[in-house]
């Protein structure tokens, strides 16, 4: 089963959502949304989380939070693990509450804090449950702008930030920065989102690639991180497999042909053109080198020996 690719590190800003199990609400009376803020509180005294927004929906939430301490997943363990316990148990029902693994995005807040702010505020009014975000009891805007005195818990400073120094002033021009597209329709930040992962700017993203995920190799489990890592070129697996294989010419052919369809990420197609063949003549190639490494041990050490000189 495919799994959600967690890059975790000391100041790192997620935009965090969670659905029901089969699209069911998961916050059914005021109780249950009382209860789940009570947990983000002990969230950020327990773990050290900081919340920035946040909007409970009635199947969903969505937060943006930063990780001062680089552990997310046992933020979202207790924020998750503990409603899930508190609903069943309220309920007297058994099993998962939540739709599979909750939805982490990496997000460079220096360019995109002010707009999924937004995006969840106005989560209740695109979903028309109310016609003004501030109609909305159940997400962070009316502390942003105000409306009521803040939870000492909900980290505004960071945002509020962007609109001004004086916190009235900021507040006034953050709710006209939320309140300008409240009646339109506006394209969501998400959309914008690299491989279902990251969030920010072409830096950013080399930034993260470069530090967390360049010496991560490939993992079938792990789609999103196959999309990000560098992939290995047919060139740099040529140079290689001519080395080891200097004088046979055939085995030499069908080994490159072997490792390109195994870590190249290139189409059958494309490897088959640079050989002047189809698809089936690699597919055929590439079974008769799988049966040879089955069962000749030398010609397995130098297929091991050929991922090593090409960090596969």
């Amino acid at each position: 089963m495919a799994r959600p690719l967690r890059i975790m590190y000391p100041g790192a800003f997620y935009h965090v959502t969670s659905r029901g199990n089969e699209r069911k609400a998961v916050f059914i009376s005021k109780r249950d949304r009382e209860k789940f803020l009570e947990y983000l509180e002990s969230a950020t005294q327990r773990y050290g989380a900081r919340i920035h927004t946040y909007c409970l929906m009635d199947t969903h939430y969505h937060l943006l939070l930063e990780t001062p301490s680089g552990n997310l997943s046992q933020i979202m363990r207790h924020i998750n693990g503990a409603y899930t316990t508190y609903f069943n148990v309220k309920r007297d029902r058994s099993g998962h509450l939540f739709q599979g693994r909750y939805k982490a995005i990496l997000v460079d807040m220096d360019e995109y804090a002010k707009a999924l702010s937004r995006y969840i505020h106005l989560n209740p009014v695109r979903a028309k449950m109310v016609e003004t975000p501030e109609d909305y009891a159940w997400s962070s805007y009316k502390f942003y702008i105000g409306k009521q005195r803040s939870a000492k818990w909900l980290y505004r400073d960071f945002i509020l930030g962007y609109f001004g120094k004086k916190v009235l002033s900021a507040q006034k021009r953050y709710q006209g920065f939320v309140n300008a597209l409240a009646d339109q329709e506006y394209n969501s930040p998400l959309d914008e989102v690299v491989s279902s992962t990251l969030l920010g700017s072409a830096d950013f993203i080399e930034f993260i690639k470069d530090n967390f995920l360049s010496t991560k190799k490939p993992d079938k489990e792990l789609p999103a991180l196959k999309e990000l890592v560098k992939k290995t070129s047919m060139q740099d697996i040529f140079k290689e497999v001519e080395l080891v294989f200097p004088k046979d010419k055939v085995l030499s052919r069908n080994v490159k042909m072997y490792l390109c369809q195994r870590y190249t990420g290139n189409k059958l197609k494309e490897i088959g053109f640079h050989f002047g063949i189809g698809e089936s003549g690699v597919s055929q190639a590439c079974r008769r080198v799988a049966h040879k490494i089955e069962k000749d041990k030398k010609l397995k050490k130098k297929i091991e020996r050929l991922e090593k000189l090409i960090n596969l």
